[in-house]
């Protein structure tokens, strides 16, 4: 989301209404598949929506989705300078009317690219009024007027989630912020979130910790904060639970930025948050890898793990620039790392009420509105072409045999004992001085690497 300061170079000239089309977004089409062979930007070539693949239509696997805080609130603004970018259906204001054109834009850009979902904030889609009762009013007319557009559409609302890190209350946090009464603020605005998002059919809800931890461990009570961070959790299921509400809720990590340390810091430290205060039954995780990567791991690393362990609930599908060391939020073009993605989806059947999220944004420099469009398109491929290798790796089943075989000394015997747990000490021990010094087994990485190669 970009809060940098808007130019002061003068008035926007962006026009306040459509074009004389009738659209916001007249040059582009409504995108259709027209193979791998299509050399027309504004078309896919891999994502063909209702192919059937492994018993679902390929775009049940995906659940694409557009987040409306970089794709529609994003100008282009960054630490060193202004905003480059100025949308004609914009003019910058934070009346109700420029808000609702806003959705009007959006919406027409969902259904021009066949995505059935959408995500946001609370603050991207209404303005922040001076009071919380009139930031609620603005923000329960625009769920309003949100509902009237998925009406129309049948574009559903995949999640919605709270800005608990923009407004300077927020400096210090939310629910880890050393004053209660900043606390009770932050925990205003998810009920009214919890209630927005009941009303408009969100399948889950995100939590995402933008200012939950500290810059220096000096003036922290580390542990006192985390308490009070569960408590915070603890009192939105009972909320949840109170009034029939039914969304998955998802905490998403990320170990640094705005904050120097962040709590969830990846997907095993934010379980391990979860189980030590009892809310593991509660949440899944919403993994970002532009996060797991800024954590030192894997772009894939973090949804494999979450999704062994049976966390996977949803994906911010985004990448980073290895070469800096931000949250870059760019738009995903490795179908090889996707594929991995994939298969972990593939693994679990699938993300059930999430989907792949694209918390993306064009670059800086990409200031033309059908660069919008192009970023996504090429990002619904990379998945789906992901998503066509996986299937392929599955099918054929040699890279799941050599992992197999690699585990296989646990499938019997005395490694079998020791999965069941039934095994001692002392039992090691008999067993090494019956067998003696172990065989050295090759962990055969480039063999690896080269067959998964001959899918890509």
């Amino acid at each position: 989301m970009s809060f940098a300061p808007t130019s002061d170079q003068g008035e926007n000239p962006a026009k306040k209404q459509k074009t004389a089309s009738g659209e916001f977004f007249p040059d582009v089409p409504t995108i259709k598949y027209k193979g791998p062979e299509s050399s027309d930007p504004l078309s896919y070539r891999f994502y063909n929506p209702d192919e059937e693949i492994m018993g679902k239509k390929m775009k049940d696997w995906l659940r694409f989705s557009v987040c409306y805080w970089h794709t529609f609130r994003g100008k282009g603004g960054d630490p060193f300078g202004f905003p480059t970018m100025k949308r004609h259906y914009d003019d910058e204001s934070d009346s109700m009317e420029n808000a609702k054109r806003r959705a009007d834009a959006a919406f027409e850009l969902f259904t021009k690219l066949g995505v059935e979902y959408y995500t946001f904030h609370d603050r991207d889609v209404a303005p922040e009024g001076d009071t919380l009762a009139k930031s609620n009013a603005n923000l329960d007319e625009m769920a309003d007027y949100l509902k009237s557009k998925q009406d129309e559409t049948g574009v559903k609302l995949l999640w919605a989630t709270q800005n608990l890190f923009s407004n300077p209350r927020y400096m210090n946090g939310a629910f880890t912020n050393p004053d209660a009464h900043v606390l009770a603020y932050g925990c205003a605005q998810v009920k009214k979130i919890l209630d927005v998002n009941h009303k408009l059919g969100g399948g889950n809800l995100v939590f995402w910790g933008g200012r939950e931890g500290y810059q220096t461990i000096l003036n922290t009570d580390m542990k006192r904060e985390l308490d009070h961070m569960a408590a915070v959790f603890k009192m939105a299921i009972k909320y949840k639970e109170q009034n029939g509400m039914t969304p998955q809720f998802l905490i998403e990590p990320k170990p640094r930025e705005p904050t120097k340390h962040q709590y969830d810091y990846d997907a095993q430290t934010t379980i391990a948050f979860l189980k030590t205060y009892g809310l593991d039954e509660h949440f899944k995780l919403n993994i970002e890898p532009n996060h797991t990567t800024l954590a030192g791991h894997d772009f894939e690393h973090d949804v494999m793990i979450a999704s062994q362990y049976g966390m996977l609930g949803s994906v911010d599908s985004n990448t980073g620039d290895p070469l800096l060391g931000w949250d870059t939020d760019q738009f995903p073009s490795d179908s090889k790392k996707a594929s991995l993605v994939m298969g972990a989806i593939l693994d679990q059947g699938g993300l059930g009420a999430g989907g792949l999220n694209f918390d993306c944004k064009v670059r800086r420099e990409s200031t033309d509105d059908v660069d919008l469009f192009i970023g996504h398109i090429g990002a619904m491929d990379t998945f789906a072409r992901g998503l066509r290798i996986a299937v392929k790796i599955r099918e054929e089943g040699i890279l799941p045999e050599m992992i197999k075989q690699r585990y296989a000394s646990f499938d019997s015997g005395f490694g079998q004992k020791v999965e069941k747990g039934t095994t001692t000490l002392e039992d090691c021990e008999e067993y090494i001085k019956e067998h003696g010094e172990p065989e050295q087994r090759s962990g055969k990485q480039e063999l690896y690497e080269m067959v998964l190669n001959r899918f890509v």
